[in-house]
């Protein structure tokens, strides 16, 4: 994506459901647990690269023997960083006692980090500091094993006033305002409350406070906390809890706006953010492999029970579509095939752009993301020639010549790789014209590709901002001199803040914003924002469920194609000789390519939860009065 959206976050936990030994004697190490997660994070660093940690539970251990570590890094490779310190710890230890080497049961004694229960987190800070505090896991301490809690999630709630207010209603003292704490606090909260009321049953029943601590780890019921804990949340979450006594679980939101995917057999159990990096770690088939349904959550029990329990009630799926656009590793089986599918539906936009004048026409894409798609646009670009080439000969019949025939059929779609983006350049000069034309360079060109008088076809991504177009893409591919650049994005335009985890919060960054703000100008309509943002006070103080997303209509009198043609406008940098025009994909279309993820509300204002209205009218009244904030 020429402007790079961050998102929220991956997760993966494992659990080992065979005693250590079992590993070191079938896979020569004890530190089996430690060395998949290590993969499983890596496989998923696409999901963040501002901050990484990890955390293990061991089992059935005596008191006074640590059974619980963490770590957590914001350095600059975050997974590298805390793999190197658990290394360090490991060898410092086999170093100093190398009688432990073939001893299991002295590792896990002594040896942080090897344990059965393990759960890995990567982030990309969308809210908040990208400082040590701001990194998951999250731990909340208790001398009561049972009362130990760790978390890590993939998500964003939209209520976090409401849900800290509930706290405070409890008689809790929250440290901050932010959805993590808020999350973990309530189930803690929950947490706690079951553990008092077993205690108390198992006590009636007879047995002293030391025999109660096993029996609680084998009647709490996670799935009754869960219910009670996210019975108020609202947003876009797939979060993961280890108990301090070997409980584990991970939860999804009921409208499966956050991905989750799980496997288990008779070794493992293992859930993760994103399908693909189970299979490669695991070496498991895709259909082995399953989707936790929306409002459902995985939960393993301490002596290795494993189960999927409804929490939520699922409400409508709407599975976010930038996971498949953009965020997701694209060699997922599924949607591999769904992004070559964006560029093949988006082709027939791109043939009447160029006047069907594929002789004269290079296909290129920025940046390698879009790849992919660009394989299924070019894929029905061939299929578009194919089957004007059979109209050609049937047309000649029996009387073509060998020189027409080879004529016809040397006619193919024209790639090239146009351009390349070089290692990231430090603006290190601080003037704005300076910073500006060092930006130009971030990307360089294939001269020679394009020949003058040539229609580029460039396919990306998304385009949200398009500062980057702007500022170098479109100023270097001028350089080649094509008559026409036809820059396609395989996503619909992005109209709407997100607020379930993707860092898109303020409307006025988006380049389609701009666009339909500056066709109201130009229609002299300029009195309609003034009437949508006083529609959007007078909801301040009402429900969320009753909230009504009024900046619909600042699009309302636009057709898509208008605002394209206005972007395209916007994005023209001053002095470019080529003709500029932009492609969206429709929604129709992205649909149609994404069956399974049709959460589309950056796109059609059309959000999931009662709390995305709430945050876009908030974001438009934040606009309206120049307010430079986030709406949530």
């Amino acid at each position: 994506m020429s402007d790079a959206i961050k998102h929220e976050c991956g997760i993966s936990l494992i659990r080992l459901l065979k005693p250590l030994e079992y590993y070191k004697e079938k896979y020569g190490t004890a530190f089996y647990g430690v060395n998949k997660m290590y993969l499983m994070m890596e496989k998923q660093h696409n999901r963040g690269q501002d901050g990484a940690g990890f955390a293990s539970i061991k089992l059935d251990m005596h008191p006074g023997e640590r059974y619980m570590s963490r770590v957590r890094s914001a350095q600059q490779q975050p997974i590298q960083d805390i793999f190197a310190q658990i290394n360090a710890r490991i060898n410092s230890a086999m170093s100093e006692h190398p009688e432990y080497e073939q001893d299991v049961e002295m590792q896990k004694k002594h040896i942080p980090y090897i344990g059965e229960l393990l759960m890995g987190h990567v982030r990309y800070g969308t809210f908040g500091k990208n400082s040590i505090e701001s990194v998951h896991p999250f731990l909340r301490q208790n001398n009561w094993m049972h009362r130990n809690l760790i978390v890590a999630g993939n998500f964003n709630m939209t209520n976090v006033d409401e849900l800290f207010g509930n706290l405070v209603e409890l008689g809790q003292h929250p440290k901050e305002l932010a959805d993590t704490v808020t999350v973990m606090e309530k189930i803690g909260h929950f947490l706690d409350d079951a553990v008092a009321k077993l205690y108390k049953q198992i006590k009636k029943e007879g047995y002293n406070k030391r025999a109660a601590s096993p029996l609680i780890a084998e009647r709490l019921n996670v799935a009754k906390i869960l219910k009670k804990a996210s019975k108020n949340w609202d947003g876009g979450y797939t979060i993961g809890g280890l108990l301090g006594h070997g409980d584990a679980f991970v939860i999804r939101d009921p409208a499966g706006i956050r991905p989750a995917y799980y496997y288990h057999d008779d070794e493992i159990a293992v859930v993760a953010s994103e399908r693909p990096a189970i299979q490669t770690v695991f070496n498991v088939q895709y259909e082995d492999v399953k989707e936790l349904d929306p409002g459902h959550a995985v939960i393993i029990k301490k002596n290795g029970s494993f189960s999927v329990k409804q929490i939520q009630e699922p409400t409508e799926r709407k599975a976010c579509s930038f996971e498949r656009i953009y965020f997701s590793r694209g060699s997922d089986k599924e949607i591999y095939q769904e992004r070559k599918m964006l560029g093949k539906l988006v082709f027939p936009d791109i043939l009447k752009s160029i006047n069907n004048d594929m002789e004269n026409t290079v296909f290129s894409y920025i940046p390698n993301t879009a790849e992919t798609s660009f394989f299924g646009m070019v894929k029905e670009a061939q299929n578009y020639l194919n089957k004007r080439k059979g109209e050609q000969i049937l047309e000649l019949g029996p009387s073509i010549t060998q020189e027409q025939l080879q004529k016809i059929l040397g006619v193919r779609p024209r790639i090239e790789k146009v351009a390349i983006k070089d290692a990231k350049l430090r603006t290190f000069i601080t003037q704005d014209s300076s910073r500006d034309d060092l930006v130009t360079h971030v990307y360089d060109i294939s001269y020679g590709s394009v020949k003058p008088n040539d229609n580029l076809v460039i396919i990306d991504d998304s385009i949200v901002r398009g500062t980057t177009l702007k500022r170098s893409i479109l100023k270097i591919l001028d350089r080649l001199s094509p008559k026409k650049i036809v820059v396609v994005s395989s996503a619909p335009q992005i109209r709407y803040p997100d607020c379930y985890g993707i860092d898109m919060a303020k409307l006025e960054d988006f380049v389609a914003f701009k666009a339909a703000k500056a066709l109201h100008e130009d229609a002299g309509t300029t009195d309609k924002i003034k009437e949508i943002y006083e529609k959007c006070l007078t909801q301040l103080n009402s429900k969320d469920k009753d909230v009504i997303n009024y900046v619909k209509e600042f699009y309302a009198p636009f057709t898509a194609q208008q605002i394209s043609k206005k972007i395209a406008e916007i994005l023209s940098p001053e002095g470019i000789k080529a003709e500029v025009d932009i492609i969206y994909q429709s929604i129709e279309s992205l649909h149609e390519a994404c069956p399974k993820n049709l959460g589309d509300w950056y796109f059609t204002g059309n959000y999931p939860t009662p709390g995305g209205n709430r945050v876009v009218n908030r974001a438009f009244i934040n606009f309206y009065e120049g307010k430079n904030e986030r709406a949530y």
